[in-house]
């Protein structure tokens, strides 16, 4: 026993405990004793560069320069850092801190309170860490558990997280979990079923399975392969969900397309396209395009620019559809405005305003306006009253009736 022991450079020596200090010269080689091998030591290990531990290592701390390679475990008590090189652990490791200059490689799982990398950081294990940084990119096999991870380029970690804030600049994947706030320049991915509070995407976000979570707010496109609980979408492209969807609000410039249905408390504001397979129902519905449903309800009001196809109808107080626009299926409102030269089936409703040009099948309110060169192909009834322009073409003489068909 000895302590303080300085291990020649080029040369291998066979060591058990050091009291103090170890010094290992450059391209030394150290093995340890016992089964599996092991060396411990009281204090700090200083490694010159280009150093092979054939054995585990234990200490109070670790300070290296260039490259150093552990084939075992590595545990230190307080700080480990590298200078001008990469470590490699063929083990486990733990730390207080570490700090490498280059590359962190663990095979298996990782410990620490704070990791700071400056090139890249693999671990094939688990990983349990305060906080994360990355220069480069993080890779990781096991599941990874984190208060905050901040890398510059890419991350990818295949199994579950949970971690309170992600932020990446390139592209990050998981493999489901928790995270509490996701920030990423790039794309981000859950393969599995994630629960989040806020993500805040450059690009493109893919999650899949059950999700559930609060804001969402990504610059080009939003993909789930499967059902959503969230507060509010903003997103700039295009919305696409396979399964069923619940929240607050929606705005989308683009399109969304829902593969169940769609259930908001709020808006679902729209620039282009909406198709969703089953029942969308919102407080307000706004399309600047094309709203398709098998049936569509608003407490409030539904405009849309473009067309509404549906199969069951639109029910809301206000419906509205734009100049040229066309409507496949009843509506059902307290209000109704048809556009200029728009084409509508069945409309039911206590206000309806028939624009120029317009063309109808049946149309059955309390009060109707009727604008001229409009065309009715069935019938037109009433409770209050009617009032039409010059040059309007029905089918049949309008009927003022005590009770209307809805």
């Amino acid at each position: 026993m000895s302590r303080k022991i300085s291990v020649p450079s080029r040369s291998k020596t066979t060591l058990d405990f050091v009291e103090e200090d170890l010094v290992v010269g450059r391209r030394a080689v150290i093995e340890g004793t016992g089964t599996p091998p092991a060396v411990k030591v009281s204090g700090t290990v200083y490694c010159e560069g280009d150093n092979t531990f054939e054995c585990s290592l234990s200490a109070e701390s670790m300070e290296a320069e260039d490259n150093v390679t552990i084939h075992g475990d590595l545990i230190i008590e307080k700080d480990v850092e590298v200078e001008d090189g990469r470590l490699e652990v063929y083990g486990k490791m733990t730390a207080r801190r570490v700090g490498v200059d280059s590359v962190l490689y663990v095979t298996k799982d990782l410990a620490a309170h704070k990791v700071d990398v400056c090139g890249g950081l693999k671990v094939d294990g688990n990983v349990r860490v305060e906080d994360i940084d990355v220069c480069g990119s993080f890779k990781a096999k096991g599941e990874v558990e984190a208060e905050k991870i901040d890398v510059g380029g890419s991350v990818s970690i295949e199994s579950k997280v949970d971690i309170a804030n992600l932020e990446v600049g390139g592209a990050a994947k998981v493999g489901g979990g928790k995270i509490r706030e996701v920030e990423v320049g790039g794309s981000f991915e859950s393969k599995g079923s994630l629960e989040f509070e806020q993500i805040d995407v450059g690009g493109v976000v893919r999650l899949s399975n059950k999700n559930k979570g609060g804001s969402i707010e990504v610059g080009g496109s939003f993909k789930v392969e499967g059902d959503l609980e969230f507060k509010d979408i903003d997103v700039g492209g295009k919305v696409e969900i396979t399964g069923s969807a619940e929240g607050n609000e929606i705005e989308v410039g683009g399109k969304v397309e829902v593969g169940k249905s769609l259930r908001l408390s709020e808006t679902l504001e729209v620039g282009g396209k909406v198709e969703v397979d089953e029942e969308v129902s919102a407080r307000n519905i706004e399309v600047g395009g094309v709203l398709r449903s098998r049936k569509a309800t608003a407490e409030g009001r539904v405009e849309v620019g473009g067309a509404i196809i549906t199969v069951e109808g639109v029910t809301a107080h206000f419906v509205e559809i734009g100049r040229r626009g066309k409507v496949q299926g009843p509506i059902k409102a307290d209000q109704v405005i048809i556009g200029r030269d728009a084409h509508a089936g069945d409309i039911y409703g206590k206000k309806i305003l028939l624009r120029r040009g317009t063309r109808a099948e049946n149309v059955y309110g309390e009060n109707i306006i009727i604008d001229s060169h409009c065309h009715i192909s069935g019938e037109v009834q009433y409770t209050g009253e009617i009032r039409m322009s010059e040059h309007v073409s029905l089918a049949k003489p309008p009927q003022k009736v005590n009770k209307l068909p809805f």
